[in-house]
């Protein structure tokens, strides 16, 4: 299972140079940071496409590579985990058992001897504690067929200890949240094009995602989500205007042509004649309500000193003008953000 991270990398070199035939493994759960950016087309600020890092590091390592969309399973993980969210809205230890439940069915298809990680002990608070690594490894069937090559002197012995096909000599001691072991390692080891940790890659691991996440699904009687949706949640500034109403302003062109690309079923609004941000409106907006979401829009465009502002609303064929008087101050707008 690789993230095309530095330990996952790390992982798949030592498991290929012990002489083993690798299968490298990435799930995607929709909620990818660099996979996002990726199906948008890049980055919202810089426009540059990110490359697929797990792919890289397989093509490195010269292994074979499988990519496989489990977002539509991930929906109900992500609303209802059993085992509950980390800091924010990530739910590590269900999201790690789902993947490893697939994991473990490749193998047995694939008359594999393990699935192996780039996990490290103590390295993530919520789920590479060792008595979550002994509760995710149980409850996706995994139990003694599941190796962690970075931090395996820490851990029981695996199957393929016991059979001899791996020595104890031949796993690290690796713990802790430090990462100087890792990159002496990946020097040893000859690797050197990977992305420096950052602290994560998932969107759900950001307290401001979240935040808008948390929002979005409390206010859906379904508690379900689009792909589209996990994408505007990670585009622009977010507004709470009301049960069912929401609005999202662009910050930058990027922005803008994402939301334009996405506007669906939604308001479109922006200034006319004068150079503005996009926003989408969701819901069925009052005459309070138009003025309010007007508003807000006039005070990210060059018309927020201006006396009167126009802004037009389209949607699906209809459209309407609205003039509004921008505030002098947007303090009052905070009351609405998320």
């Amino acid at each position: 299972m690789i993230s095309g991270g530095l330990d996952s990398s790390i992982a798949l070199r030592h498991i290929k140079n012990l002489g083993f035939d690798v299968k490298a493994v990435t799930f995607s759960t929709g909620f990818g940071i660099a996979e996002t950016h990726r199906s948008v087309g890049g980055r919202p600020r810089d426009g540059a496409v990110p490359r697929s890092e797990s792919l890289h590091a397989a093509k490195e390592a010269d292994v074979d590579f499988e990519f496989i969309d489990i977002s539509d399973e991930y929906v109900d993980v992500v609303t209802s985990p059993r085992f509950g969210y980390g800091a924010n809205m990530n739910p590590c230890i269900d999201c790690r058992i789902l993947m490893m439940r697939k994991a473990r069915r490749i193998m047995e298809e694939e008359g594999a001897e393990f699935v192996f990680t780039g996990e490290v002990l103590g390295q993530r608070p919520k789920s590479q504690r060792r008595d979550t690594l002994r509760l995710i490894e149980r409850e996706s069937g995994l139990t003694g067929r599941l190796l962690r090559p970075l931090s395996g002197r820490h851990l029981p012995p695996t199957s393929a200890e016991e059979k001899g096909l791996i020595r104890r000599e031949d796993l690290f001691g690796l713990r802790g949240r430090g990462r100087k072991e890792q990159f002496a390692l990946a020097e040893k080891l000859g690797l050197t094009d990977f992305p420096q940790p950052a602290g994560g890659c998932c969107f759900l691991t950001d307290e401001s995602y979240s935040r808008r996440f948390r929002d979005f699904i409390e206010h859906r009687e379904d508690r379900r989500y689009t792909k589209e949706d996990v994408v505007l949640l990670a585009t622009g500034r977010h507004f709470r205007l009301g049960p069912a109403e929401k609005l999202i302003v662009a910050r930058n062109d990027g922005e803008n042509a994402i939301l334009n690309r996405l506007a669906g079923d939604k308001w479109k609004l922006q200034a006319t004649a004068l150079k503005g941000p996009v926003a989408l409106f969701a819901g069925e907006p009052d005459s309070e309500c138009k003025a309010l979401a007007s508003k807000i829009v006039t005070r990210y465009g060059k018309g927020k000193n201006m006396p009167e502002v126009v802004v037009k609303w389209v949607k699906d064929g209809e459209d309407f003008d609205l003039t509004v008087c921008p505030s002098s101050d947007d303090s009052w707008i905070e009351q609405y953000r998320l």
